[in-house]
């Protein structure tokens, strides 16, 4: 029998809604959602999977978005790294880390190593930003930072990655219409450090279209998996 906990971290006057799928392996895991409308309740696919596997996670929905609500102008890429570190503190996530991170939520998950032990990432059709845009409110601003031609070039995220001694998985998106190809393979290049370094393109997936797309055909969900669970250091089978 599964179990499934919810918890609720204050953070600056929001009560951060989140959920725990308890491993019985291990459970220093953060899965960090993207923007858009994601919420942690679309990403129940690989995280039962994992859970399967006796790898627990805990993921929260971040300010602006699911149960937690509140206003996207009263966040920023910044803030979710923060609200991300005041979860790992409040439940206690023992380091060193696995952190999870999709689209927008790759990028915290790499920001988060600045600050944290992380042995394993898994990044997710990986949106990544200019440093200009980190500190800014998500809104019109935001919005014309990041439109920029190829603004995610002068990312912080390469240089970070570079003194990554953990273990890397990217995972992107064939028909990705978001992200360009060229950013996993740029992570994937700049993680010189990494104890591994693989890039994963998923054929046929789109970026909000991945693990529900492998659903459909077992053989290729369970092979992605095993990537990821070896990634982590998990068993690829139960």
């Amino acid at each position: 029998m599964t179990q499934t906990s919810e918890f609720s971290v204050a953070y600056e006057g929001s009560e951060l809604r989140g959920d725990h799928f308890e491993g019985a392996v291990s459970n220093n895991a953060l899965y960090l959602h993207g923007a858009g409308t994601s919420t942690r309740h679309g990403h129940h696919l690989l995280r039962s999977a994992l859970q399967r596997h006796g790898v627990g996670t805990s993921c929260f929905d971040c300010i602006g978005h699911g149960e937690t609500g509140g206003e996207l102008a009263h966040s920023s890429v910044a803030s979710r790294t923060r609200q991300a570190q005041a979860v790992l503190a409040a439940r206690r996530l023992h380091e060193p880390l696995t952190v999870f991170g999709v689209s927008m939520g790759a990028y915290n998950a790499i920001r988060l190593t600045q600050q944290h032990r992380v042995d394993a990432l898994v990044l997710m059709v990986p949106g990544i930003y200019t440093p200009a845009a980190y500190e800014v409110p998500f809104g019109p601003d935001f919005s014309s930072i990041i439109r920029r031609e190829r603004s995610w070039a002068d990312s912080d995220a390469w240089d970070i990655l570079s003194r990554f001694e953990g273990s890397l998985l990217v995972l992107a998106a064939e028909h990705d219409s978001v992200i360009p190809l060229e950013i996993p393979q740029r992570l994937v290049a700049s993680a010189v450090r990494a104890r591994s370094s693989v890039l994963h393109v998923v054929e046929g997936a789109e970026h909000n279209r991945m693990w529900s797309l492998l659903a459909e055909q077992a053989v290729r969900f369970e092979e992605t998996l095993a990537l990821v669970l070896r990634s982590i250091g998990g068993q690829p089978y139960a």
